[in-house]
């Protein structure tokens, strides 16, 4: 291994997260309801294992050899039983990078040549649909509570091996849990924050909380 190798093998290296990460994909679809833009949502069907009965947009867990926004358009078309050419990709959110080894990408569309009555929804995933006009997240600010987060070491760990030992100072971390209400539909968790996050897009702000 020589200097000239290394560089070889960095310099056309595109970066990605250390470690391992399952990578998840999602809408964020804009629909037209009555001339208003609207944000379309599903209530996921009680029957599914992983966070039944919850407000989520359309999407899924990567599969081998696709890309996220491949993944968002095949779940969205999966789980709404609509065609890939009535979705138009407007552009990426900011992915998220969550503390449960998960990767998530969001990415903004728009849904077109269909109504929202038209859609006959995968009951087998989804058990409901509606939509929230975008108008209602610009004027409201979610409630934001925040998780502390902190190191549980299990017992067969080489504290032996770091300074200090079992009194070594382990970083803690802050995890945002933010909350719509919207009539009698709780939206929260990721979808939330990505809600958040297209809002702040919008407004040209950066910041997480204003």
């Amino acid at each position: 291994m020589d200097i000239d190798n290394i560089k070889q093998r960095i310099s056309k290296r595109k970066a990605h997260p250390e470690g391992n990460y399952n990578i998840f994909s999602v809408l964020v679809p804009i629909v037209k309801v009555k001339d208003e833009l609207e944000l379309l949502f599903e209530v996921r069907s009680e029957n599914l294992n992983i966070q039944p009965r919850e407000i989520c947009f359309p999407g899924g867990k990567l599969e081998q050899d696709e890309s996220p926004k491949e993944c968002a358009i095949r779940e969205t078309c999966e789980e709404l039983n609509i065609s890939s050419t009535n979705i138009n990709i407007l552009g990426d959110l900011d992915f998220l990078v969550l503390p449960y080894n998960i990767i998530l990408y969001p990415f903004l569309g728009t849904l077109k040549n269909i109504h929202t009555a038209q859609i006959h929804f995968n009951k087998d995933e989804v058990s409901k649909i509606f939509t929230v006009p975008l108008n209602f997240f610009i004027k409201n600010k979610p409630i934001l509570h925040y998780v502390d987060l902190h190191a549980q070491m299990p017992t067969d760990f080489p504290f032996h091996m770091i300074p200090s030992g079992k009194d070594y100072k382990w970083r803690t971390g802050k995890y945002p849990v933010l909350f719509y209400q919207y009539k009698d539909y709780i939206i929260w968790g990721m979808t939330a924050r990505i809600i958040k996050n297209l809002i702040n897009i919008l407004q040209r702000n950066d910041s997480f909380i204003e």
